[in-house]
């Protein structure tokens, strides 16, 4: 399995050589552009600055879902922590509708 390499930072990088990254570029580049029909081009940054928004996304939602595992007193991360944490948090009420429907 291909272990995720430290970010190399953003801003830096965005000229040259954008660094390792844990998602996908070709994937998110892929996705980008199936949103609409009226998306042709994505400039190579695009995808780069989208892949540090959902590692940034995805490592929010795991520690504050982990820190409902934490109140219960367990070391099982499960859905119901997610949704917990989803609930308690303002800036998730766009996924309120995904984990009540669970």
């Amino acid at each position: 399995m291909r272990q995720a390499g430290t970010y190399s930072g953003l801003l830096s990088k965005m000229s040259g050589r954008a660094g390792t990254h844990s998602l996908p570029l070709a994937r998110i580049k892929k996705i980008m552009k199936k949103s609409g029909d009226d998306v042709k081009m994505i400039s190579g940054e695009a995808p780069i600055v989208f892949s540090k928004a959902c590692e940034l996304f995805i490592e929010e939602l795991t520690k504050r879902s982990w820190t409902m595992t934490m109140q219960g007193k367990r070391r099982t991360l499960l859905k119901d922590d997610v949704a917990s944490a989803v609930i308690a948090t303002d800036i998730f009420d766009f996924l309120l509708t995904l984990v009540s429907e669970s």
